[in-house]
């Protein structure tokens, strides 16, 4: 008997070792894979995959039988890996269908593979036999999305469940058996929506119970006939409510009415630009109270932060959203339903018996539009979801609208009363197309204006032009660029002005569209898609105070460094299609779906699946359901090829911390940072005071020692320190080109 079949048969196999603890208190492999097969059984209940999710948990470690990894526990050597023995006795038990799951187990421990890269390297694996405390595997039932004959594209996104149930259940269960042996206790409890969260929002409302007026009186109306809806079963839905309508409170309402009323387990609210999570999650915080409500962003990576106390929570909960409430962002929930990294991927079952509220669902990318439908209904055919696409500018995404692809949405409910009565009761503004505009014709357009908001489409037109102004009586600049707190202050002011009657003009970019609550009384918005110009609309006459209508004046930049990008300047040109042919109301119901229609139709059904894989300049397109359905064939899905080609920012942005100055963190606050614990803390201390740039614009600050790497004993290289601090200006944030000035960088 060999050495391996010595420990298989007559000794303890041991999964996790306790330092300095003698090996009767390790925990044993046979205990943490009937753990882990127990809790991933659980969580694939809700869409029938118990069976495999099971067989998954009691698999995922068997190579820790091997010699060599009890060896290494015991000190003798590092570095063996146990994720290949698993993955083998899978595919030969298993078959083809094994080979899917086997793709579970090898990925564990870093993600999906490529099949087809799975297998060869699974060739030079040895067989390892079972030990005998493990069930028999019984013949796998093809049961929940797998039964009958299903479609590739659900076989693929059923195993990213079953995956995202083993390493949820791998790391809780490995979790829970460290928290005990340090004296700890596991609350095994999962978060969820109770009535308590509904009492929480009906106390919320009666502060508005008096509230008075037209825009009031709607709000009202439509909050109460979409929560009348909640009672219906899970499915799609659409809100489509006028930009001031009410949606954030409505949808929550609605989703929390409608997980009460099905037994829905949580609410999951995607939001498409970072900068308003904070401020829906501070919404949904005041209602539910803040230790309800989770908000994760795309742009910061927990994984290899040192751990501490305050980090445990936040980034178990961001991890695996185990939270009765979640805010994210479009980024965060698009990209994980294609990803294959374990970190991502995490997360994924929890989706299933959800609600899941789609804000701005407008803004879904173009190119990866027919995948991104494809998982939405996906998760409310198979996995017990309630999807919620709300926006002032319904998209044109369901057959009956005349979106010709098969992932066209069907049987989707709308959860607003009369949303054509709703556009002509809210309709507090009138489009005026100005035509070509200069910058000189613009800036007089703007100080003509007392109170006057002027929207344009780069970050580089909008610093040209408030220079222009900055004399002017109540200037002001809004810029991605500023910190959050930059931003909030502005936001204040501009505010107070306009209520105190008093001159303010702003100059922005799209930036104030999301979801920021301005009301001005005129608004000069550049050329832009029908879907942008109604969301600047949103910012004037908001309340409708004035006595007449806003004005909404839509224009062409002439000036140079003013041009937009190609996507927008496309979304413009077939916008000022749709402004000529409604010019009596551009922003109606019939307008926006003509312009939706022509915008998802001007480049073919293929543009609307269009990944770009390859260097920048050489990219190359791929469809993910092309690619899906050709290698669905045989089974030999591409996960990490997929997850590498399903990227909606193909240039992620990295946090650069300002400091000293008006908005900067100051110099007491970052000493005692330095010197702090608690990873958790620290980051969301950092978070006023931050600006995110793309990752190639950090690689340069850091080269010319713009900035530099802060707290890499705690955070590695996530957080660069700008220690130019003439980079940073007062009105215009972060300004880049001043490196120029500085012959430091030429970007």
């Amino acid at each position: 008997m060999n050495y391996a079949e010595n420990l298989r048969k007559s000794m303890m196999i041991y999964a996790h070792t306790v330092q300095g603890r003698p090996v009767s208190e390790w925990e044993t492999l046979e205990d943490h894979a009937r753990a882990v097969a127990i809790r991933a059984s659980a969580f694939a209940l809700p869409f029938e995959g118990s069976q495999a999710a099971g067989l998954l948990g009691w698999t995922h470690d068997l190579g820790k039988m091997k010699s060599r990894f009890q060896e290494k526990l015991m000190g003798a050597h590092n570095g063996e890996s146990h994720s290949t023995e698993g993955a083998k006795f899978l595919i030969d038990r298993h078959g083809g269908l094994g080979s899917l799951l086997a793709a579970c187990v090898a990925g564990h421990h870093s993600g999906l593979p490529d099949i087809s890269d799975l297998v060869r390297r699974l060739k030079d694996t040895p067989a390892l036999e079972p030990p005998d405390w493990m069930p028999n595997p019984e013949p796998l039932v093809r049961s929940g999305p797998m039964r009958g004959m299903p479609s590739h594209f659900s076989v693929q996104f059923m195993i990213r469940m079953l995956f995202s149930c083993l390493i949820d259940a791998d790391e809780l269960e490995t979790e829970a058996f460290y928290t005990v042996q340090e004296g700890g206790s596991v609350d095994r409890t999962p978060a969820r929506v109770t009535p308590a969260h509904r009492d929480a929002f009906d106390r919320y409302l009666e502060k508005f119970t008096n509230a008075t007026g037209l825009v009031n009186r709607l709000r009202s109306e439509i909050l109460v006939h979409a929560r009348a809806a909640a009672a219906q079963k899970t499915g799609l839905f659409t809100l489509t409510v006028p930009t001031g309508g009410g949606k954030t409170l409505t949808s929550l309402g609605f989703a929390l009415d409608h997980a009460l009323a099905n037994d829905l387990e949580r609410v999951i609210h995607v939001i498409p630009y970072t900068s308003i999570v904070e401020q829906t999650a501070d919404v949904f915080s005041r209602v539910l109270g803040p230790d309800q409500v989770v908000e994760h962003h795309s742009s910061f990576d927990w994984d290899g932060v040192t751990d501490d106390e305050d980090l445990k929570r936040l980034r178990s909960v961001t991890r695996n959203w185990d939270a009765p409430v979640v805010v994210t962002t479009a980024v965060q929930f698009f990209e994980s339903l294609f990803a294959a990294r374990k970190r991502r991927c995490a997360k994924l079952h929890n989706l299933s018996r959800s609600v899941i509220v789609i804000d701005e669902a407008q803004t879904m990318p173009r190119r990866f539009l027919r995948p991104c439908l494809a998982a939405i209904s996906e998760l409310v055919e198979h996995y017990g979801a309630t999807v919620v696409l709300s926006t002032a500018t319904q998209p044109v995404l369901t057959r009956k609208k005349g979106l010709d692809v098969p992932e066209a949405l069907e049987n989707v409910c709308e959860l607003a009363p009369d949303p054509p009565r709703l556009y002509r009761a809210l309709c507090r503004t009138r489009v005026i197309d100005a035509g070509p505009l200069d910058d000189e014709a613009l800036k007089k357009r703007i100080e003509r204006a007392p109170q006057v908001l002027a929207i344009v489409n780069n970050r580089r037109h909008a610093r040209a032009l408030f220079e222009q102004i900055q004399n002017s009586n109540g200037a002001r600049h809004l810029s991605t660029m500023m910190t959050p707190a930059h931003r909030r202050a502005v936001l204040a002011d501009v505010r107070a002005r306009l209520d105190a009657k008093l001159p303010v003009r702003l100059i922005s970019t799209s930036l104030v569209e999301a979801g920021v609550d301005v009301d001005f009384p005129i608004v000069l918005r550049a050329a832009a898609g029908i879907d942008s110009i109604a969301q600047a609309a949103g910012r004037c006459n908001r309340e409708g105070k004035l006595s007449g209508l806003g004005e909404v004046i839509v224009f062409t930049p002439t000036a140079d460094g003013s041009s937009p990008p190609e996507d927008v300047a496309q979304m413009a040109a077939i916008g000022a299609k749709v402004l000529a042919e409604h010019r009596d109301d551009p922003l109606s119901q019939e307008a926006v779906a003509a312009y939706f229609r022509d915008l998802l139709w001007s480049q073919g059904k293929e543009a609307l699946d269009a990944a770009l894989v390859g260097a920048e300049g050489s990219a190359q397109k791929i469809g993910i359901l092309k690619t899906i359905a050709e290698s669905g064939n045989r089974y030999m899905f591409p996960f990490d090829q997929i997850a590498r080609a399903f990227r909606l920012i193909n240039d992620a942005q990295a946090p650069i911390i300002i400091r000293g100055g008006t908005w900067g963190i100051d110099d007491d606050l970052l000493s005692k940072l330095e010197w702090a614990e608690g990873a958790g803390g620290i980051a969301r201390a950092l978070q006023p005071y931050v600006v995110n740039v793309p990752h190639r614009i950090r690689l340069e600050l850091e080269q010319t020692r713009a900035a530099s790497i802060w707290r890499e004993d705690l955070f590695g290289r996530e957080f660069l320190l700008l220690d130019h601090k003439e980079l940073y200006d007062e009105h215009a944030g972060l300004r880049l080109e001043r490196f120029d000035e500085m012959g430091t960088l030429i970007l």
